[in-house]
């Protein structure tokens, strides 16, 4: 018996090993979740509820994107940064399409519309996107670079959030998200930051 007669016959009494099989076994590559839906858009009501001193309001449904970034992620650097970066493009081409104006103060809420999977789900994980979403409304105009699109700034002074909010699922393709942005016209107070981020509520409190 030659030296891989041996091996073959050893192989055959010790039989078929967890790891090897699992190493020959293919992963099923994750099914497409189809064409983008639209989804329900958000409930203006409960978001303006406790706020003090409310403007104009605007709700945008979000270009459709395949890839979002999420607290969770572990990209590179990179792949990270042109993710951002067409993230900060795409809320930019809004400003013009809805001719939004310039404001001095502003509450904005993101609404995350997620896949309709049987799964709990924490909008907040979703906050790099909407602070991508937030630095491309308040990006400086190559004509005016002095001058910021949205709002003066996007420091505690001018803007409230951005908060996250869990919205209606969508139907087929890839979770979405919405900004809701509510003018404030009067100056942000710890009432207001209070009510945005919901430790008004008592059942915040510990």
């Amino acid at each position: 018996m030659t030296a891989q007669q041996y091996k073959e016959l050893m192989a055959r009494r010790r039989g078929p090993q967890p790891a090897a099989a699992a190493a020959v076994a293919q992963r099923r590559p994750a099914a497409h979740p189809g064409l983008p839906s639209v989804p329900e858009p958000p409930a203006l009501e409960p978001l303006l509820a406790g706020l003090s001193g409310v403007g104009r309001t605007w709700s945008l449904l979000m270009p459709y994107a395949e890839k979002m970034l999420t607290s969770n992620q572990r990209l590179h650097w990179r792949r990270e940064h042109e993710i951002r970066k067409q993230l900060r493009a795409d809320a930019t081409s809004l400003i013009a399409a809805h001719r939004l104006p310039r404001l001095q103060r502003a509450a904005i809420f993101y609404v995350l519309h997620p896949r309709p999977l049987k799964r709990s789900r924490d909008p907040g994980n979703w906050s790099p996107t909407a602070k991508a979403y937030v630095d491309g409304l308040v990006t400086p105009t190559p004509e005016r670079p002095s001058e910021r699109h949205l709002l003066p700034d996007d420091d505690h002074e001018h803007l409230l959030g951005p908060n996250p909010v869990m919205g209606a699922p969508v139907t087929t393709g890839y979770a979405r998200m919405t900004l809701v942005i509510v003018e404030l016209v009067e100056p942000v107070t710890s009432g207001n930051a209070e009510t945005v981020t919901g430790t008004s509520d008592p059942t915040y409190r510990s």
